[in-house]
């Protein structure tokens, strides 16, 4: 997908306002009290967070990727030695309203080094937000604390959902003067479920070619769904599922999670976390007990996460990764779910199951310094003329 910068006629309406004084909690009648803004720079501080910071999770966005529980997962396997930069703030009564995890790191940007500060994600994140009562009132906070440290060039947030609280900071830069951006980022396909399973059934343009594909498979033998979702054998079924996923493409491409070992402590730590509390839910589908795919997922406040599918691509005639699917919704709708996100990227395979989508973003805001101006026009201006203009060039050759 072509990148292309947001601008102001996009943003419409939603030009950032700063908060008018009115009467909150803990507020004295006329005027809002600020927020005390304070940064949490090492893992006893923020562990010390948790179950304030789920109990904001709870009342703003409840999203287990925004718990803590997901994110301790996310710092100790993927970066146990970064620096960082956890905003909160609390309202005059010492309540935890607003929390945005950061991280301190040095980057580049086409070449130019720069100090920025990135949230607490990466690819296996699917998604991540500014987590506040008051969005926009966090913002101006938040941004405010920023804004005296000079050691920094660049904030970025990756993966912010469309509307997500996070563009409040991008409000509250443009009212300061700041330069800032986005970017489009992922796509990710999501299937709202109906109660029962045949109402899902009903005009589903790939039931007749799956129940061909289901039976092809079955004359080889028998074929079983199973679910994974205690701790019990865990670490066995997570060796099948890790094993599975590196036979095939993922593993020639080097993106296979048995093939790095900050990925495989990720989504170990992860589903035993989550087996403990209830979230696990590993998918198999089995040919004479063999698996032959899998779907590593989360089962969270009436939604099924899917965070990573496999499949033997020997088998690939038959669909196995599309049959686990077909039985997994089946499951899913019984079990009273709402909704199967297939979180990542866009893709084919995950449009033969739905056409709902949610954009994310990457959010950008620079010092308004001659190198923030200049970063920002590099990335939003230059860089896509330079794209477009280098297009042009090859469809005409």
């Amino acid at each position: 997908m072509e990148e292309s910068p947001i601008t102001d006629a996009v943003l419409g309406d939603r030009a950032p306002a700063l908060p008018r004084p009115h009467a909150v909690d803990g507020v004295t009648r006329g005027r809002v009290e600020p927020l005390r803004v304070e940064e949490l720079r090492d893992l006893p501080a923020f562990d010390a967070l948790a179950a304030e910071w789920n109990a904001l999770v709870k009342r703003v966005d409840d999203q287990v990727f925004y718990r803590h529980e997901f994110v301790r997962c996310w710092i100790e396997s993927f970066a146990p030695e970064v620096t960082l930069r956890i905003l909160t703030a609390r309202n005059a009564l010492g309540m935890l309203v607003a929390v945005l995890g950061l991280q301190e790191e040095q980057g580049h940007q086409y070449g130019v080094p720069v100090r920025r500060l990135s949230s607490l994600t990466n690819k296996h994140s699917c998604r991540f937000d500014l987590l506040a009562d008051e969005p926009r009132r966090a913002a101006v906070a938040f941004l405010s604390h920023l804004m005296g440290d000079p050691g920094w060039g660049m904030l970025r947030l990756s993966d912010v959902p469309e509307g997500g609280a996070a563009w409040e900071l991008l409000h509250a830069a443009r009212g300061a003067g700041m330069p800032w951006g986005a970017w489009p980022s992922a796509r990710s396909p999501y299937l709202l479920l109906p109660p029962t399973v045949a109402a899902w059934t009903k005009g589903r343009s790939n039931a007749k070619p799956l129940r061909r594909r289901r039976r092809r498979l079955e004359e080889r033998g028998h074929v079983a769904v199973e679910r994974v979702s205690g701790l019990e054998g865990l670490d066995s079924k997570l060796e099948e599922a890790f094993a599975l996923e590196q036979s095939g493409w993922k593993a020639r491409e080097g993106t296979a999670i048995a093939q790095a070992k900050h990925r495989q402590d990720f989504y170990t730590r992860l589903a035993r976390t989550a087996a403990e509390r209830g979230w696990l839910g590993l998918y198999f589908l089995r040919l004479d007990a063999r698996p032959i795919a899998f779907q590593y997922g989360l089962e969270y406040a009436g939604r099924y996460l899917a965070m990573k599918p496999g499949y033997d691509e020997t088998l690939s005639e038959v669909s196995p990764g599309h049959l686990l699917t077909e039985s997994l919704v089946q499951d899913c709708i019984g079990r009273g779910l709402s909704e199967l996100d297939l979180l990542g990227d866009d893709a084919p395979y995950k449009r033969e199951w739905t056409e709902h989508v949610r954009q994310h973003h990457w959010l950008f805001i620079y010092r308004d310094t001659w190198m923030g101006q200049t970063l920002q026009r590099s990335k939003f201006r230059w860089a896509p003329v330079a794209k477009r203009m280098v297009g042009r060039w090859v469809r005409r050759r």
